[in-house]
């Protein structure tokens, strides 16, 4: 599932498509907030997660920020609700390549399709370009260059 966002004013991720996430709320586990979120924002109740990866997003126009990625089915797919940041669909896998998304987000899920075991990713962004790309503490921007994904 991707969320197109088109409804929120001043959204960095403007016109971008993104997975479903948030902050965290006071004193919540990362899983805690996982469930919390993908109900928010979706009405969906996860029948199982996995968390994959941690992702350190620092740029020179934002704080820096991190993220836990997980993986998750639902118990049963069904009609989509309204969502107050953006549009909500079902993305074949194949496709997601093909949509407006962030450099690094091309990144993290080509790991997702490639790596089975548990990734650490950073992320520096100069603006809107991606500048250093960093798995498991090895710079890795050259291997994941546009013409590889």
């Amino acid at each position: 599932m991707m969320m197109r966002r088109t409804k929120k004013e001043g959204d960095i991720n403007r016109d971008k498509w993104v997975g479903i996430g948030g902050h965290f709320e006071a004193d919540e586990s990362p899983e805690e907030c996982l469930i919390r979120e993908v109900k928010e924002e979706t009405g969906l109740t996860l029948a199982s997660r996995k968390l994959r990866g941690v992702i350190t997003f620092i740029s020179d126009h934002w704080p820096t920020e991190y993220m836990f990625l997980y993986t998750a089915t639902v118990d049963k797919l069904r009609e989509l609700p309204e969502c107050d940041e953006g549009e909500l669909e079902w993305v074949d896998k194949s496709k997601v390549y093909s949509l407006p998304l962030w450099a690094g987000d091309r990144i993290f899920f080509r790991l997702l399709e490639t790596r089975a075991e548990f990734f650490s990713l950073k992320l520096r962004y100069r603006g809107e370009e991606l500048v250093e790309a960093v798995l498991d503490g090895e710079s890795c921007l050259q291997n994941f260059s546009e013409k590889n994904l």
